[in-house]
């Protein structure tokens, strides 16, 4: 793009450092407004065009098994070149699609590392833990980090934009869709809305019966991002409500409970 310097991730090399929560969100708070710099997610854009299935119930599903014999390998140069970048020096929307990229990308190789399994949370990090969530799985700027410290000292602390719920993947059935294409800093705030639309606008995400609303344990888990309350959970979901469901949601005066599925985002997964 004229007038912006695309930066291929080139292989750099940084020390490990350890890192509290509060340093992991100092670090990695900063930016350059002045930044050019376009990181080049090219390689996962294809490895997310050949291996990620949109299913006739509106929910993508993974080729995990055809990925691991095929891209596994390309996805590991993938994430080897995102190790490199120092994300520090990019503007902040440049930021968020390194961050959401990394994320999935990272989600996406754990799990080929174990495949096959039911779920993600049949993968453990520890004696008595559900899930590599707390895994230090990649190394940014010299900082160790796991998928939770992306999400929960970077993306939300950092952002504070709800959307963040909807452009990190879990790799569950109940999870928002890991999309086919990767998260661009030119395109980013339509990008957001539109992931919100389509998990808000699902069954996963919000459903209603006889006047009842049930909702995804996401708005339960971090209600404290949607508002605080279910009042305020609404509220975000009538922004991005489609159809019958956003006049359904403008009705609902509470949310009657919440679901949440675990099984593994697999092509091999039958819809309920």
């Amino acid at each position: 793009m004229f007038g912006r310097t695309i930066v291929t991730l080139g292989l750099l090399a940084f020390a490990v450092a350890p890192a509290t929560a509060q340093d992991i969100t100092a670090a990695f708070s900063r930016h350059d407004a002045a930044s050019t710099q376009v990181i080049d997610h090219d390689d996962w854009g294809k490895l997310l065009a050949a291996y990620v299935r949109p299913g006739p119930d509106r929910v993508n599903r993974v080729d995990y098994r055809g990925f691991k014999a095929k891209g596994h390998s390309a996805l590991r140069a993938f994430l080897a070149r995102m190790q490199a970048v120092k994300v520090s020096a990019l503007s902040r929307n440049e930021q968020f699609a390194f961050w959401a990229n990394l994320y999935n990308a990272a989600t996406v190789d754990v799990v080929l590392k174990h495949y096959p399994v039911d779920s993600i949370r049949d993968i453990k990090s520890g004696l008595f833990s559900k899930g590599p969530w707390g895994i230090k799985l990649v190394t940014v700027e010299g900082v160790s980090l796991s998928l939770d410290d992306i999400e929960h000292k970077i993306l939300r602390p950092v952002w504070r934009d709800p959307r963040v719920h909807y452009a990190v993947n879990c790799a569950s059935i109940g999870c928002p869709n890991l999309p086919r294409a990767p998260f661009t800093a030119a395109k980013l705030n339509g990008m957001l809305d539109a992931v919100a639309r389509d998990y808000i606008s699902h069954p996963r995400g919000f459903s209603v019966a006889g006047g009842s609303v049930r909702a995804s344990q996401i708005y339960s888990w971090y209600a404290a991002d949607f508002g605080g309350n279910a009042a305020g959970v609404l509220r975000h979901a009538r922004r991005y409500a489609q159809g019958d469901l956003a006049r359904q949601l403008g009705e609902a005066k509470g949310i009657a409970g919440y679901d949440y599925d675990w099984r593994l985002n697999d092509t091999t997964t039958p819809a309920r």
